[in-house]
């Protein structure tokens, strides 16, 4: 199946597809309020989408609201460190807002309410690495090796390269034989002043380990470099493995956005995690 389709509604930015059966406003530019709205919703008729999803600056968030739009999690201080930055969801299918698993990611999230908020060290320089387009070949053979399949193409070397030139930053760990043995991303917003960690793979062998947490380190020390406000991710909320990675780097948990992305080879729910690079940051 091919990947979602990501193309621009005037200034603002959206992905949509078969593969996550839904609409996603990924960048949303003011000035194409509010009739941005009436198009995500006129493109989910078309297709038959199940769901609409946008993630927006809490002072667009009213008129989704207005527009029959919830909130399923927000993120205090992402837009530009001073407000909310909201994902609105529109269910177009009953059974799309509905979950089998709620008690089982209810249960994960308890796990983490118990996970001590472990100091960050410094990551072994020669541990965790930035990857460059040399990389990307290996990159998506360790993410087609972990996924059964993903919201984005990340199996392709050729996008992997291109993300790497509009500011998406990978870090890598290899084995003592040189091979990628774990990866993540940091996917840089400038505008908003925040970034997400994601695409996070480790191979079997390597799990338990510690990679990820020393991914992550590494990770927020060249965000606070690029001058990022705001750190967030959006984890599989039946991976207890990762939930617990990011509440014992003090992430704190945002909200959970259900049958949200292609995953695995399934539609998954999610969970939203977020830190303050700066400090405390009050919800707006």
């Amino acid at each position: 199946m091919r990947p979602d389709t990501i193309e621009r509604f005037g200034n603002s930015v959206v992905q949509h597809g078969p593969v996550n059966d839904r609409v996603y406003l990924m960048k949303l530019d003011r000035n194409d309020m509010p009739g941005i709205i009436d198009r995500i919703e006129a493109l989910g008729r078309r297709h038959g989408y199940t769901k609409l999803f946008a993630r927006v600056p809490g002072h667009a968030a009213v008129e989704f609201e207005a527009q029959g739009f919830t909130r399923e999690a927000f993120v205090p201080g992402m837009f530009r460190g001073r407000s909310n930055g909201c994902f609105m969801s529109k269910y177009r299918e009953k059974g799309r807002a509905e979950t089998e698993n709620g008690r089982q990611i209810e249960k994960i999230l308890e796990l983490t309410e118990n996970v001590l908020v472990q100091k960050a060290g410094k990551p072994s320089p020669g541990r965790v690495v930035k990857l460059g387009p040399t990389d990307c070949e290996s990159l998506a053979n360790l993410y087609a090796s972990v996924f059964d399949s993903y919201p984005f193409p990340i199996f392709d070397p050729d996008w992997l390269a291109k993300a790497m030139g509009s500011d998406v930053i990978f870090f890598g760990i290899h084995d003592d034989r040189g091979r990628l043995a774990a990866a993540a991303s940091a996917e840089l917003d400038r505008s908003w002043r925040c970034a997400e960690m994601t695409d996070f793979a480790t191979r079997p062998k390597w799990r338990g380990k510690g990679a990820a947490g020393a991914l992550l380190t590494r990770m927020e020390m060249d965000a606070r470099e690029e001058e990022v406000l705001t750190a967030y991710t959006i984890a599989r909320a039946q991976s207890p493995g990762m939930n617990i990675v990011f509440a014992r780097a003090g992430y704190e948990h945002g909200g959970t956005l259900l049958n949200n992305t292609q995953i695995g080879g399934s539609l998954e729910s999610m969970n939203v995690w977020y830190k303050s690079l700066i400090g405390p940051v009050s919800p707006a």
